[in-house]
């Protein structure tokens, strides 16, 4: 399981402001490229955004969707990325000095990515979340809504 930390110079209710909005969702996770859709009851549990990943004109459609949501704090969503496969990934978010502390965690739980060696995938993952995590950041803390 990949982990990453960053400290965030908002409040814990200025990321959820942005992580309820899922029309942001490709402006700061890096690997999707726009939104197709978002369901109407988003971020309620079982409620999935609908995305591509990809450069164009290599595009794959797909979805995330949520797990477990306990704004402020908790955000637990299940991210396709077919035919590469799925992961969990965990936000948590806890009040730090002048702002927030934000951890996120990926487990890759499906598909022909957990025939990947942990410690290869987990270096690339904590790679890729680590700019994931830097984006979420400029739009919490520039009060993106």
């Amino acid at each position: 399981m990949a982990v990453n930390y960053r400290k965030f110079r908002c409040t814990p209710e200025q990321v959820f402001a942005v992580l309820e909005n899922g029309w942001l969702y490709p402006t700061w996770v890096v690997g999707a490229s726009r939104m197709r859709d978002v369901d109407a009851i988003w971020p309620a549990v079982g409620s999935r955004l609908h995305h591509s990943v990809g450069v164009w004109p290599a595009l794959l459609d797909d979805t995330t969707s949520v797990l477990e949501w306990q704004a402020p704090r908790h955000a637990m969503l299940k991210a396709r990325g077919w035919p590469i496969g799925e992961a969990h990934v965990s936000i948590d978010v806890h009040d730090h000095q002048n702002g927030c502390l934000v951890r996120m965690t990926e487990d890759v739980v499906a598909g022909p990515a957990r025939l990947v060696p942990t410690t290869l995938s987990d270096l690339a993952i904590r790679y890729r979340n680590s700019e994931t995590l830097r984006r979420l950041a400029y739009l919490a803390e520039g009060h993106a809504e």
